[in-house]
């Protein structure tokens, strides 16, 4: 009977995409778009498909494919999904508080430890990625819109559906149904991902786990979608002011993201297939008697490394562009930071296996390995001097956006530094699987790329609001963000250091007091973020309104297209008869 259900899900499933594949292949225009409202505010000609003005209400944001609103859409989303994964991970650290198991039993635990990882690197990573360039990279190289407005609109679609299957389990365990949130970690390990089953019965596999992996497969094919588009717009729709020398840094990163992802998706889609085969059909791409269960970690991690890259890269270049702007200097190195992101891309395929440095694979593979990931810490090094310099003797300005730039360099450096280490076969034997590793991630993940994020927001917050936020809130969340980082993290790299692995949902009590320091450190990040979105709602709702160069970037002759299309925007809405309002609070 189960497995009868379980090849039904399949089916549903399968007849569900094949109907979705119908659908969009009798949509003959793809280019066909509603355009911007006032008239239009892009650089190149309108398309003659337009419509006089976009629907209101629910409608607008259902039907829209203008890019800033995907980019908005896009947000939301992110934030929705980083408050999942927040609630997640601050429940896992109340738990480990103390030794023992008190509220969360292990299942649970497990269930939690895997959404937090999903959500945050699928479902929040790379959707906020995609909210700022959605949004911007048509306007900084002068384009009316993305290359395939309607596949734009397509490719964020396919994300609510994708977290629904990704978060069911919870629900559904709750409702009494029998059924139970995936248990695998992110990494999604076999044989546990192939075989594990129901705590109540493991004979019978975890509907929950399927529901993942399906999940899962839509973000990847979300993520390819957009990547294409990308690569399409930056290639054939710049404005003819805009060729490769003039493209900006946050263009070049998001160009060489969608690379990546062209080709790191791809292979993490036939992966998941492979695993719902094994799960479902009984065949043995991952058993002992076929592939092996070492096929998934160099198919997975093949993926997975320059997934890394594919969230860090676009902070990098978000942080490229933000911090020359508060410094008062052009971006020193402009072509290295270029060249250096390109030569992260193409070494981000070579050092996969450094995370298999314990599996027994062959030493002189393990070698190169070493060799490669210890490489490509120089191009990132080179981005880092190149911004220090940066702002050596230039006019610094401590608004919020630099802040959050300040910040990202602060721990991207601890973050990267204690990375060189685990490429070291030696160190990483001792070190694998060990809180030193999820201290070492986070600081990239939490510290480096939510953290430019945050920097993103802020410093374009006027552009897609009209209103300024508010600089007392604004700073606390920095203070606390910062603060909640380097508790949280550095604890867990000395836990590492002690020798406490991963995943555990209870330990020992020699670890007691780094895991509780940990735990306030989180809960000090999580007081940081609450802040966050309250500055952003209420400054939205009631901020004072933006001037058209909230930053004064033109004093310093660092104006960028963004802010020109601003510019034209409030002086069409005063055209309209919009009131001119002067009054903002300054960030200085």
């Amino acid at each position: 009977m189960a497995a009868t259900g379980q090849i039904a899900l399949t089916v549903v499933m399968g007849v569900f995409l094949l109907a979705v594949a119908t659908f969009l292949s009798r949509i003959e225009d793809w280019r066909s778009y509603t355009p911007l409202t006032g008239g239009g505010y892009g650089y190149a000609e309108p398309t003659g498909q337009a419509h006089e003005e976009k629907p209101a209400g629910i409608i607008r944001w259902l039907t829209t494919v203008d890019h800033k609103d995907i980019g908005l859409l896009y947000g939301t989303y992110g934030i929705i999904a980083f408050a999942w994964g927040g609630i997640a991970v601050l429940l896992m650290r109340a738990e480990l508080a103390a030794p023992a198991t008190d509220f969360i039993d292990p299942n649970l635990y497990n269930g939690l430890l895997t959404t937090h990882g999903i959500t945050m690197l699928f479902l929040f990573g790379t959707p906020i990625i995609a909210a700022f360039s959605n949004y911007f990279i048509p306007l900084l190289i002068g384009a009316d819109d993305m290359a395939f407005p309607r596949i734009n609109a397509i490719a964020f679609w396919l994300l609510p559906p994708a977290a629904i299957l990704i978060w069911l389990g919870f629900p559904l365990a709750m409702l009494g149904f029998n059924v139970e949130p995936a248990q695998s970690s992110w990494t999604m390990y076999t044989p546990i991902s192939a075989e594990r089953g129901l705590s109540s019965n493991p004979n019978v596999l975890n509907p929950g786990m399927d529901f993942m992996l399906l999940g899962l497969h839509l973000s990847g094919v979300s993520a390819t979608m957009g990547a294409i588009n990308f690569i399409a717009t930056i290639f054939t729709e710049r404005g003819d002011d805009v060729g490769w020398p003039d493209l900006d840094i946050f263009s070049w990163t998001i160009l060489t993201q969608s690379g990546l992802i062209l080709f790191a998706f791809p292979l993490l889609g036939s992966a998941l297939i492979m695993l719902l085969l094994d799960r479902n059909f009984a065949t043995t791409f991952f058993t002992a008697e076929g592939g092996g269960p070492l096929l998934w970690q160099h198919l997975f991690w093949f993926f997975g490394h320059p997934e890394v890259y594919i969230l860090v890269l676009p902070p990098m270049g978000l942080v490229s562009l933000i911090l020359p702007r508060f410094a008062g200097r052009k971006l020193f190195g402009f072509k290295f930071i270029v060249y250096s992101t390109l030569a992260i891309g193409v070494l981000s395929f070579g050092v996969w296996a450094h995370h298999m440095f314990a599996t027994g694979i062959d030493p002189r593979l393990r070698a190169s390995f070493m060799a490669v990931s210890m490489a490509i810490a120089i191009p990132s090094a080179v981005k880092v001097f190149n911004w220090i310099t940066t702002m050596w003797n230039g006019r610094l300005r401590m608004t919020t956006p630099m802040l959050f730039c300040i910040g990202f360099i602060s721990n991207f450096i601890i973050g990267g530094v204690t990375g060189v280490f685990l490429a070291a076969i030696p160190v990483d034997l001792v070190l694998h699987d060990t809180y030193y590793v999820v201290g070492h991630f986070h600081y990239i993940v939490m510290g480096a790329i939510a953290v430019a994020g945050f920097a993103g927001i802020y410093y374009w917050f006027p552009i897609y609001t009209g209103r300024m936020y508010q600089k007392k809130l604004a700073h606390m969340h920095f203070w606390l963000t910062m603060i909640g980082t380097n508790v949280t993290f550095f604890a867990m790299l000395f836990l590492g250091y002690g020798g406490m692995p991963r995943r555990y949902a209870t330990f020992l009590p020699q670890f007691a007091t780094m895991h509780q320091l940990a735990t306030v450190g989180a809960f000090i990040m999580g007081i940081g973020q609450l802040i966050f979105v309250w500055n952003i709602v209420l400054s939205w709702l009631e901020g004072p309104h933006a001037p058209a160069d909230p930053w004064k970037l033109g004093e310093d002759g660092m104006l960028t297209k963004e802010w020109t299309w601003f510019e034209k925007k409030q002086e069409t809405a005063l055209t309209d008869g919009g009131e001119a309002d002067s009054a903002h609070t300054s960030d200085e």
